[in-house]
């Protein structure tokens, strides 16, 4: 059976980056890997094995173009509302608070955030089928 173990996104500042999910999500460098035209650094927290790959491509000095194919990275919470005040507190500007009610029942209570490059990030709280 496959595991899945990482999600990459490229971005244009290791430093900024780094620092952003460290604030937002408390992940912390696992790994940093020096090549000639680029470097990865692989990032996680203790609540995962799962990693996120970020890739600095040496040179590239323009933001990436997202796209329309780029949906979101998605992280659980356990108090959704005190992770969205922590994030304001911490001038990460989180959107609104929302929920989705699924016509079978269930509801996802989440908001977005973006990441220093423009990625997408879903932070949903533990509750139905969002462990």
């Amino acid at each position: 059976m496959a595991k899945l173990i990482h999600s990459m996104i490229r971005v244009l500042d290791e430093a900024r980056s780094v620092d952003f999910y460290k604030q937002a999500f408390d992940l912390e460098v696992a790994d940093r890997i020096e090549f000639d035209s680029f470097t990865l650094i692989y990032m996680r927290n203790a609540g995962s094995d799962f990693e996120l790959e970020l890739t600095v491509n040496k040179g590239t000095e323009t933001p990436y173009d997202l796209g329309n194919g780029y949906g979101h990275l998605a992280v659980s919470v356990a108090d959704l509302k005190a992770e969205h005040q922590r994030l304001l507190d911490a001038g990460l500007s989180p959107k609104d608070l929302k929920t989705l009610n699924a016509p079978g029942g269930g509801a996802a209570n989440f908001f977005f955030i973006e990441d220093p490059d423009g990625y997408k990030i879903e932070v949903l709280e533990r509750s139905w089928r969002f462990k």
